[in-house]
């Protein structure tokens, strides 16, 4: 299979299928073929799902020979986060206490992904229960970052942050709750879209934190990003979360430019003890590329980075043991040793601490809304640096040193992270666009303006390093 293909976008791979030049059964086999080759080395599937993808992608070429086309996704390779239940399909959040657990049902955002015509690749590595760490005592190995394996793949959609950058799938679904889709999107160099709380059903998704808990595409570019959103978002009575809103093309502005918009920068995001200097400077050059664009680019003063943290942090771990409490009493030692820590704190958080914490983010929620009544986006660094050695993290280690993704969780806005440089080593750097709850289509407005002109989200890791190495070998 060649590059060119593995690395086909969304955009042009529907383009492509809708003037029949290119196959959705020919596409899905090749990129079948391509994880056959290389997934060994990087563990970004732990379920391959081959035969159900191919019996989707003739049936999306017979449907579209017959005239009947769905729209952009129709014969689309894609691939999802093991915490999505898929009937028929296992599904264990990574966890050893779900090892045979196989779900009767479909996650409500993979039925509309699959109604919209995408093709099932397969289910794609998380961390357990979508909190724990890259642990070598989990179910499964945790997925390798393709630009260097000894590096953190990012938590907890890892296996979709890996197979997006190594060219094994052309879209995702992960989950996000304090980072999990921009981390990882981050770390493995590709695009990753959080959107409002409340835009897109978590039914059929393990929870990790129904305050905080959101679900969302990640691709290779902010318009992939877009053309799933658009088939993603709509309101499910399933998820209590779910919120009605009016129907949005969220890729229809995306060639709009950012000239007249106005962009705030979260300085407090971007401080030393969060974000290494070389993640500051991509933040920093990616505000300059706004300024040249035309937007209008100046400092604002956002709650303290602390407050932040504190509430998310606290939110997540309660409402995590609340889910856990039992299984933690009595199969404790089937959890992975990082999640089991974390979630273990749950019992010494008081209930007024809870409350507190609760309240905080309300404060937080108001005072930022009254920030954003002068500003369209908020940009800011989108992760601590480039990726960190797996070996490096510590079960604990979000406590000490909070993500800078947090924030957007707290306040249920949308977040977008995006590729913005690379570091010394040849990693990835990443920075973040959040806006208004709802206004999602101007954060991928700016996003899109961002990729439109630079080439950082079109860099690919050395993923023909493990091609080389097989073929000497064999």
């Amino acid at each position: 299979m060649s590059a060119d293909l593995a690395y086909l976008s969304i955009a042009e791979a529907g383009r492509r299928i809708a003037a029949r030049e290119l196959s959705p059964v020919a596409l899905t086999e090749a990129m079948i073929d391509r994880a056959a080759a290389i997934d060994d080395g990087l563990g970004s599937f732990v379920t391959r799902s081959d035969d159900v993808a191919r019996r989707a992608a003739l049936a999306a070429e017979t449907e579209i020979a017959a005239g009947r086309y769905l729209g952009p996704l129709h014969g689309i390779p894609v691939a999802l986060k093991e915490a999505f239940d898929t009937a028929g399909i296992r599904t264990t959040v990574g966890s050893k206490l779900f090892r045979d657990r196989v779900p009767d049902t479909d996650a409500t955002a993979w039925v509309r992904l699959r109604d919209a015509g995408a093709v099932l690749l397969g289910k794609l590595e998380t961390t357990e229960f979508c909190y724990g760490g890259p642990s070598d005592d989990s179910l499964f190995r945790p997925a390798r970052n393709p630009w260097n394996h000894a590096c953190y793949a990012g938590g907890s959609s890892s296996g979709a942050g890996v197979a997006l950058a190594s060219g094994q799938a052309l879209g995702a679904l992960g989950t996000d709750t304090g980072g999990s889709i921009r981390l990882p999107a981050a770390y493995c160099g590709v695009t990753g879209f959080m959107p409002s709380y409340g835009l897109v059903s978590r039914a059929g998704v393990f929870p990790l934190s129904a305050t905080l808990d959101h679900v969302g595409p990640m691709a290779r570019s902010v318009e992939d990003c877009a053309i799933l959103l658009n088939a993603l978002a709509g309101f499910d009575a399933a998820d209590p979360g779910s919120v009605e809103r009016p129907a949005t093309d969220y890729r229809a502005g995306l060639g709009n430019g950012v000239k007249g918009l106005r962009i705030g920068l979260a300085e407090s995001l971007a401080q030393d003890n969060a974000v290494s200097a070389e993640g500051i400077a991509a933040y920093r050059e990616a505000a300059a590329t706004f300024r040249d664009l035309g937007a209008v680019v100046r400092e604002v003063a956002l709650p303290s980075f602390d407050d932040f943290a504190t509430a998310q942090i606290v939110i997540t771990i309660v409402e995590g043991y609340a889910l856990h409490e039992r299984d933690l009493r009595t199969r404790r030692q089937d959890y992975s040793y990082h999640s089991r820590m974390r979630l273990s704190l749950g019992p010494f958080i008081r209930a007024v601490d809870y409350a507190r914490a609760l309240r905080l983010r309300e404060a937080l929620i108001a005072r930022c809304a009254e920030v954003m009544r002068d500003v369209d986006v908020l940009l800011a660094p989108g992760a601590p640096g480039a990726a960190p050695k797996a070996a490096s993290i510590e079960a604990f280690q979000f406590f000490k040193k909070p993500l800078v993704t947090m924030p957007a969780n707290v306040l249920g806005v949308p977040a977008l992270g995006m590729p913005a440089g690379i570091s010394k080593d040849g990693l990835p750097l990443a920075v973040q666009l959040m806006g208004r709850r709802f206004d999602d289509a101007t954060v991928l407005r700016a996003g899109a303006a961002f990729q439109d002109a630079t080439t950082w989200h079109l860099a690919r890791p050395p993923v023909g390093n493990i091609l080389s190495t097989q073929r000497q070998q064999s």
